[in-house]
């Protein structure tokens, strides 16, 4: 009997490690892939290492007895995920890199990839969960609550989830690290990868200034009194704190509002009910099976780890939706993604595109 075949993202990491033994273990015909997405030394990169990870990710299927198989996402990503980051970041938006690579390669360009090599399935080391309720596939949030990450997923349609599988969805991350090294893996011990997808760490400021010209401009307080300069609106993002250079007595200042036009930071204490908004305006909106009715009364989450928000979602003007919240809402941003859940369920989600208090 043939068995089914499924290319496993590799990242040379834990989790896609532990994924890869336990599809093996479940009898799939397994092959890994690893992503060549990076190589450029710029400033604000400690750089990449994705010869290192390309060496784990070896490692660990030489371990398995799978094969391992390359690809170069280079080009693609820095089109798709990298010039969309500066774009946004240049019209002074707060982009996620994360939800794009996984809409635009890790469940797009792989999947068209893992198709051509004739592949059932495609696999990721993803802590979320999919579950086949009637001719519906649900996306719904992992087992462990620390490290879900359905937020970032809330993009994927029915043929992806129905070609997808994530293995460590229902597990926790101290389980998975003991399943590591039971199987002996080679990396059971690697600490987890932090920044950007693909990108690894990242000095926000001095990687944005490779592409973005230091511009400088006024901060004023909300009552518009002039407290200090900024070196341009794209190096900052709301509820921001650090790097502001404008201390003094009292609470500390934070990012509150953007101009992008007048090129103007506002800022404003900690205190300040200028950091709260109830309402926000979400477009480029996607829904995992279909668009529910509106008015909608849900849960939502404007960033990642967030607790959960009850929100009204109702239909607003040029095919976005208003979302009110029941509680004001701390630093929501412009570029960033509001998601949609029922209970464990994700519902879809979309880009934040206006914010009132």
């Amino acid at each position: 009997m043939k068995k089914n075949k499924v290319l496993i993202a590799m990242s040379g990491g834990v989790d896609s490690s532990v994924a890869a033994a336990l599809l093996k273990d479940q009898g799939f015909d397994c092959v890994g892939a690893f992503f060549v997405t990076w190589t450029e030394r710029l400033a604000g990169l400690h750089m990449c290492p994705w010869e290192q990870d390309a060496f784990d990710a070896r490692r660990v299927c030489d371990r398995l007895g799978i094969p391992l198989r390359t690809f170069n996402f280079e080009a693609e990503y820095r089109a798709r995920v990298i010039e969309y980051f500066f774009r946004e970041y240049e019209q002074g938006r707060t982009p996620n890199p994360d939800v794009r690579c996984n809409r635009e390669i890790k469940f797009n360009l792989f999947l068209q990839k893992a198709k051509q090599l004739d592949a059932d399935f495609i696999a990721t080391g993803h802590y979320a969960q999919i579950k086949k309720q009637g001719d519906t596939y649900q996306l719904r949030k992992a087992k462990d609550a620390h490290k879900d990450q359905s937020y970032f997923l809330y993009t994927l349609t029915q043929p992806q989830l129905r070609q997808t599988l994530f293995p460590i969805g229902g597990l926790t991350k101290p389980r998975v690290r003991q399943l590591a090294k039971k199987y002996r893996l080679p990396n059971w011990d690697k600490k987890d990868s932090q920044g950007i997808c693909f990108l690894g760490a990242v000095k926000l400021r001095d990687f944005l200034q490779t592409r973005i010209p230091i511009k400088w401009g006024n901060i004023v307080d909300t009552a518009g009194k002039i407290v200090g300069e900024h070196e341009g609106t794209a190096f900052y993002t709301i509820g921001q704190r650090q790097g502001l250079k404008i201390g003094g007595a009292g609470q500390p200042y934070y990012v509150v509002a953007k101009n992008h036009q007048t090129n103007t930071i506002i800022v404003s204490r900690a205190d300040s009910e200028a950091l709260l908004a109830s309402t926000l305006e979400a477009g480029d909106l996607t829904w995992v099976h279909e668009m529910p009715k509106l008015p909608l009364r849900c849960h939502a989450k404007i960033r990642y780890r967030q607790p959960d928000q009850r929100v009204t979602v109702s239909r607003g003007g040029d095919g976005t939706l208003t979302v009110n919240f029941a509680k004001p809402q701390r630093a929501a941003t412009v570029g960033q993604s509001v998601v949609f859940y029922r209970g464990k369920q994700v519902l879809g989600g979309g880009v934040v595109e206006r914010v009132t208090p």
